[in-house]
């Protein structure tokens, strides 16, 4: 029976722990750069290429257009992603577009929200690719649960980044 309370009170301390995390914690952000050997032009033009999306973003499955002008501030577009065998889906509105320079736009979703911008500056021939996120999670234990995810959510952000890197040098389409 002793070992019994000592394991409740164990489970109540973590517990806090988890939910206090979250609420100290009410968004993460990361940021993440790779260096593409094209110029911005070309660079951009890869990325936003809609057949190109399932090369570079893991389990990128397909985008809904839902209105406005594509591709333009205020375009709002349904994206499905397969996370371990599910599909999800998000909104995604575009807030800031500047042709081969930056897009940014909001994601959407029951779990979380992630505010995501994606730079492109040309220096030397070659092209910095940055990216920023910040993500916050919808209700308490979504909170909790985000504010443990940094790490491995700007790891999947490296590895994205690095497959349009390589996407991007690898192209031998004329945009």
């Amino acid at each position: 029976m002793k070992y019994l309370k000592y394991l409740f009170i164990l489970i109540i301390v973590l517990l806090l722990i988890f939910i206090g995390k979250g609420l100290l914690t009410s968004s993460i952000s990361y940021e993440n750069e790779i260096t593409v050997n094209a110029s911005a032009k070309e660079s951009w033009a890869i990325m936003s290429d809609e057949s190109n999306l399932p090369k570079w973003i893991k389990g990128f499955k397909k985008t809904e257009h839902v209105s406005g002008t594509p591709n333009t501030v205020g375009a709002v577009s349904k994206v499905y992603i397969e996370e371990q065998g599910e599909e999800m889906t998000m909104e995604e509105t575009i807030t800031a577009v500047k042709e081969n320079e930056l897009m940014a736009m909001t994601f959407t979703m029951d779990f979380m929200n992630m505010d995501y911008e994606m730079s492109f500056k040309e220096k030397d021939g070659k092209t910095v690719i940055s990216s920023k996120s910040t993500t916050t999670g919808n209700g308490i234990m979504a909170k909790s649960m985000v504010s443990f995810m940094k790490g491995s959510m700007s790891e999947q952000e490296d590895k994205n980044l690095t497959n349009l890197k390589n996407l991007i040098e690898g192209n031998t389409k004329n945009y």
